[in-house]
């Protein structure tokens, strides 16, 4: 039986794995702002929020590839390098990436 909980959309938030753990939550911190920012109709209402490590260019892309909306943070302290991805969705795409520790 699903509940609505399992279906729920949850806020995932990409972080550079080449961040150190605390320097990458802030920059998730700016992704979670700018997803409020550009998605105010958003349906995830403060609920989940699951920040992962990953590879994120190649996640862009593989965003971009599958048309799923996020949004980005650069870092302008970095050559305005990207450092962290706000998207929401299910879960099921990043069931292999490891949480922030």
């Amino acid at each position: 039986m699903t509940t609505l909980e399992d279906t729920q959309k949850r806020l995932y938030v990409l972080i550079s794995k080449d961040l150190p753990s605390v320097y990458g939550c802030v920059q998730g911190g700016h992704a979670v702002a700018q997803y409020l920012l550009e998605h105010p109709k958003q349906q995830w209402n403060n609920q989940y929020l699951i920040y992962l490590r990953a590879d994120v260019n190649a996640w862009k892309k593989k965003l971009d590839k599958y048309c799923i909306d996020y949004s980005l943070f650069r870092e302008p302290d970095l050559d305005n390098a990207l450092t962290a991805i706000a998207v929401e969705d299910e879960g099921k795409m990043f069931r292999n990436l490891k949480l922030i520790e």
